[in-house]
């Protein structure tokens, strides 16, 4: 059995803290700023220790075998080396950190110390990913030779998180591919291991400012006419309330307020983030970005990453010497240019 400590009680360390406890683990302390939060997760897990800073659980003796780490991308480096000093093995949630240098010290604490760090690139373990995996060693299209890739972010949850949310400045959190689609790059390279000899990269962020202001807009969705708010994809109204009218209680309403209630929804768009107009300026993250990798061998592969998107399963298409591949999260579509195609 697995004893657990878990730095940040938010939607991913409750998620990780679910499936643990499910196979067994015992979640020993959790760490969370928000005392209501801290609550919840006591309750749902029986946790014993909690503390309303992390750095509070690394004060006393070790209490677990394994760190979880969910907590914003900017404290990622300093809570994954000072747990590894004290002596816990770590579930470190992606990205590793927000720059290289950090990221070089989280690998030298790692050979220093010992311990064992898995970093949650989750996407390589679906069974989707294992078996588009076990076709492409069964032959099924030749010698994969280049990928395309599309991570459709979603055009409402782009604007929950990446205009009104905890990643819409990189100096507060990361750059937009690293919060979003560093899964997507470890996939690909999962995909199609090898080493890469260039990189190119464009996008940046063009739809979700101050100019692309609808004339008449409110800077509060609740507080827009209701002409103008009607017409917005984006509008707070619609993402959150119209949600939780037809039921819904979890992510990402849970984010917007907690506990979930129609008062605290009215009230934290009626004061926080997510009730702004996505047009005020307050964000400075791409809104779009492409990716171009070449491999020493000659092989390519591209990955889009697209906030003003319908949101959907990624898209991935393989071609190969002998056929092409094409995969939605869902199903796997094989055309082999001599047998045909297959489901």
């Amino acid at each position: 059995m697995v004893d657990l400590l878990i730095l940040g009680a938010g939607s991913r360390g409750f998620v990780f803290a679910e499936h643990a406890h499910a196979l067994g683990a015992r979640i020993l302390g959790v760490a969370d700023p928000r005392p209501e939060r801290l609550e919840a997760f006591r309750q749902a897990f029986r946790v014993e220790h909690a503390f309303r800073d992390w750095r509070e659980a690394l004060e006393k003796p070790q209490l677990a075998q394994a760190a979880v780490v969910a907590l914003p991308d900017r404290l990622h480096k300093e809570a994954a080396v000072a747990l590894m000093e004290k002596g816990y093995h770590l579930l470190l949630e992606k990205p590793i950190a927000p720059t290289w240098e950090e990221v070089q010290e989280v690998a030298q604490a790692k050979a220093r110390t010992g311990r064992m760090v898995a970093v949650a690139h989750v996407l390589r373990y679906t069974p989707y990913a294992q078996a588009l995996k076990r076709l492409l060693r069964e032959g099924a299209i030749g010698e994969p030779v280049s990928v395309q890739h599309l991570e459709p972010v979603g055009h409402w949850h782009y604007a929950h998180s990446f205009v009104r949310g905890n990643w819409r400045k990189e100096a507060e959190s990361s750059p937009f591919l690293l919060a979003k689609s560093v899964h997507d790059l470890d996939w690909l390279l999962f995909v199609m291991p090898g080493e890469v000899k260039r990189v190119a990269s464009f996008g940046g962020l063009y739809h979700f400012r101050p100019e692309g202001r609808p004339k008449g807009a409110a800077d509060r969705c609740l507080l827009c006419p209701e002409a103008v708010e009607r017409a917005c994809p984006f509008s707070a109204r619609r993402i959150y309330l119209e949600a939780y009218q037809r039921g819904e209680r979890g992510w990402p309403l849970d984010v917007v307020a907690y506990p979930v209630t129609w008062e605290n929804l009215n009230r934290a768009l009626a004061e926080g983030p997510y009730g702004e107009c996505v047009y005020l300026g307050r964000n400075d993250v791409a809104d779009h970005q492409v990716v171009v990798l070449e491999y020493e061998d000659g092989k390519t592969a591209s990955l889009h990453v697209e906030g003003l998107s319908r949101m959907r399963f990624r898209e991935t298409r393989i071609f190969g010497t002998e056929g092409e591949l094409f995969g939605d999260g869902r199903y796997l579509r094989v055309y082999h240019f001599v047998r045909g195609e297959r489901v």
